[in-house]
């Protein structure tokens, strides 16, 4: 967004056209309703974090780090990002199928892979490889025109989903396989298939609502889920089965949400946060914390901001000159989307805990670098789209 230069003092100009050329690459908007994120979290962070020897010094500089990724990004062309859309793919999966046999084993899951100098979760770069791939392989094709195509597109999605899910890692693998099925929705999904998938989870959260009792007794075992997995939908069903064990997060967090009422018992008051009720306070469950300090009205500004941001990636999709970058961009947007509703909703009790941070809210670096990485490339694809809008005007002229 161009600053007029005439109304700055003179004594400014001189710096602002100095540091133009480095801060017209972010896109205004988004960066205005990133700031506003920020700035909630950081008071967050200081109050929930107080107890925690550097973690709000360490949530700051995560936040450099993801504005220092964003910029960087947004500098590389989406052609750019396109060529290396395969190859980051590539070396995506080998890296999974690394994990799967020689990966660290930490918590009972085997999600790192330890490269000497550090260890990495190649899970991570799949939530920025997989909308990139299927976003190449649909600009490619001009379209998933065959069947075939759709068999490619299926394909490439379900494989690296599969890896993590064995690791296991189920929040990721819902982000990663959300992320893919953004980009087919936007390549042309059947809404019969939207609404055959839909109903099937609509039944299945009503046999559960009726049998739920009967499909959590001891002993049951679930197709295609692990037994931690069951325990966490049983637990979302009936926290008071286990209200010290398994129950204890969902209980004190709906608990904490609750009673900050419309205003909240104010900054630093939070008596669930600050007498350490609310397990993981500082990152999947911030959002609990925030909740019982600013009430309602603070939810609904959090939300707003989000939701603005959200469709602002939206718009940017609308106008990007190229399929890839539409698909692209449209696929970032959603995913926000995914990691703010999955994330609130196991906060507040109507989805089970899953382990995804609240975008620009939570304490860590992983999360900070991947979504920094994708709100680059959402920067760099409405960088392209202003160039194309000029060049358009200035033929006309």
């Amino acid at each position: 967004m161009p600053v007029q230069t005439k109304i700055l003092p003179r004594g400014w100009r001189g710096l602002w056209a100095r540091l133009e050329p480095f801060v017209a690459v972010l896109d205004g908007p988004f960066m205005m309703l990133f700031l506003g994120i920020a700035f909630l979290s950081c008071l967050m962070l200081y109050s929930a974090g107080s107890d925690f020897e550097g973690r709000f010094v360490g949530h700051v500089r995560n936040l450099g780090i993801a504005v220092g990724i964003m910029w960087a990004v947004a500098h590389v062309p989406p052609g750019q990002l396109q060529r290396v859309a395969v190859p980051l793919f590539v070396l995506g999966v080998l890296l999974l199928v690394l994990v799967a046999v020689a990966g660290d084993v930490s918590k009972g899951a085997r999600r790192w892979l330890n490269i000497g100098i550090t260890r990495i979760q190649p899970s991570e770069l799949m939530k920025i490889a997989m909308p990139m791939m299927l976003a190449w392989l649909v600009h490619k094709y001009e379209g998933l025109r065959t069947a075939r195509h759709w068999a490619v597109a299926l394909s490439l999605l379900l494989i690296p989903t599969a890896l993590i899910l064995s690791q296991p890692d189920l929040g990721t693998a819902i982000l990663v396989f959300g992320a893919g099925i953004y980009v087919l929705f936007f390549a042309g999904l059947s809404w019969r298939l939207v609404f055959l998938v839909l109903g099937v989870i609509v039944v299945g959260v009503l046999f559960l609502i009726v049998f739920g009792d009967a499909a959590c007794a001891d002993g049951v075992n679930w197709p295609g889920l692990r037994e931690y997995q069951r325990q966490r939908i049983c637990t979302l069903l009936d926290p008071m089965r286990d209200p010290l064990g398994k129950g204890f997060h969902i209980i004190q967090s709906v608990i904490a949400v609750g009673s900050g009422g419309l205003l909240g018992k104010g900054w630093m008051q939070g008596t669930q946060t600050h007498l350490e009720f609310i397990p993981e306070r500082t990152t999947d469950f911030l959002f609990a914390a925030y909740s019982e300090e600013f009430g309602l009205l603070g939810n609904l500004l959090l939300v707003g901001l989000y939701a603005a941001l959200i469709l602002r990636g939206l718009w940017i999709a609308i106008g990007a000159p190229t399929l890839f970058s539409r698909l692209l961009a449209g696929a970032i947007s959603l995913t926000i989307f995914s990691y703010a509703f999955v994330n609130m909703g196991m906060v507040t009790g109507i989805l089970p805990v899953v382990g995804v941070p609240l975008p620009w809210m939570s304490y860590g670096g992983t999360a900070m670098v991947t979504l920094g990485f994708g709100a680059g490339m959402l920067m760099s694809i409405a960088r392209s789209r202003s160039r194309t809008v000029q060049g358009f005007v200035l033929q006309r002229q």
